[in-house]
């Protein structure tokens, strides 16, 4: 069955569309630049290429499917079930991988002489495994039945519609329990690993610090070069984790409102900035890795000039990794 378009949903649609035109492109030249500079192959940028991967994913199939969901069509709840799961798997992906990157930077200069013993390749991929599968499962928790299929059963039950092949309006409140949403997503999955993001970043910046003021040389390393390079990456780290809180935390909250005071309106003009704010963040990356870290900066115009510009000068087919510094 068609459904008309409005003037205003063909605006929320030209707006999505633009995000994901921004978001595919310049996160597969985030993979693109890990897979072609050999400088860019430790644990902090493997993680950086999961949340990539995530921010791909939001482009190529959570946006259309947010669309799917704006029009509303009638279809049965576990197909609509279906539709509004996996932008829940990829916003854990994103906050476990975001996770797994502080840490990461909390053992480089908490452990500096032991960490590449300790955060092997192997052991990254391993943890990056692990983040995807709890993503899995915490995004996939309401097709296993904390979902809102009793409340519309009972609604089709009133409105005497067959209960065997009973259809929903597809939009995510139909289907989706906010209690699901506020109690678990938000609240175990979402608060905790922000604000313990928070504490590990405020420690990372504080051994730096405390490094820096000692200045005490050494006969095989530069501690004052290290803790340097360290800080600016830090900071280019934190501010990844800073636009992902201002992204998502907007949508939380109106869904906090909205469950905990029933008879408070939040304005739909509101609720579409929230949502084009947590579609948006996955196109923020690649411009603060462009900005603020050299090696994505300088292998992205490597590709841009060898793939899509024009040719390198043959010194510049093989990017020098004691050149190009964070």
């Amino acid at each position: 069955m068609s459904q008309n378009i409005s003037g205003f949903q063909a605006a929320y649609i030209t707006i999505e569309v633009l995000i994901a035109l921004i978001s595919i492109p310049g996160n597969i030249l985030v993979i693109w630049a890990v897979k072609v500079n050999q400088a860019l192959r430790d644990a902090t940028f493997y993680f950086i290429v999961s949340l990539a991967v995530a921010d791909v994913a939001v482009g190529a199939l959570v946006i259309p499917l947010a669309i799917i969901i704006n029009i509303g069509p009638q279809i049965q709840f576990y197909s609509c079930l279906m539709v509004a799961c996996p932008v829940l798997i990829l916003t854990e992906s994103s906050i476990l991988a975001l996770l797994a990157i502080a840490v990461d930077r909390y053992l480089r200069v908490k452990i500096p002489m032991r960490y590449k013993s300790v955060v092997t390749p192997r052991r990254a991929g391993v943890a990056i495994a692990c983040c995807w599968l709890v993503s899995f499962l915490v995004g996939l928790t309401p097709m296993f039945g904390w979902n809102n299929f009793t409340e519309m059963q009972r609604k089709a039950q009133e409105a005497n519609s067959s209960l065997a092949e009973f259809t929903v309006s597809c939009q995510f409140e139909n289907v989706i329990s906010m209690e699901y949403m506020v109690y678990f997503n938000f609240f175990v999955w979402v608060l905790p690993p922000l604000i313990l993001m928070l504490l590990i970043y405020l420690e990372v910046f504080k051994i730096i610090r405390k490094q820096l003021n000692k200045k005490v040389a050494s006969s095989t390393t530069d501690p004052e070069k290290y803790y340097g390079k360290e800080l600016k990456i830090a900071k280019s780290l934190a501010l990844v984790l800073f636009l992902f809180a201002v992204s998502w935390l907007p949508l939380h909250m109106r869904n906090c409102i909205s469950f905990f005071c029933t008879t408070c309106k939040t304005p739909s003009t509101l609720t579409y900035i929230a949502i084009f704010l947590t579609h948006g963040n996955s196109a923020m990356n690649p411009i603060v890795y462009a900005f603020r870290i050299k090696k994505f900066r300088t292998t992205f115009l490597q590709i841009w000039n060898q793939y899509f510009c024009c040719k390198l000068d043959k010194n510049m087919n093989n990017i020098d990794n004691t050149d190009i510094a964070i």
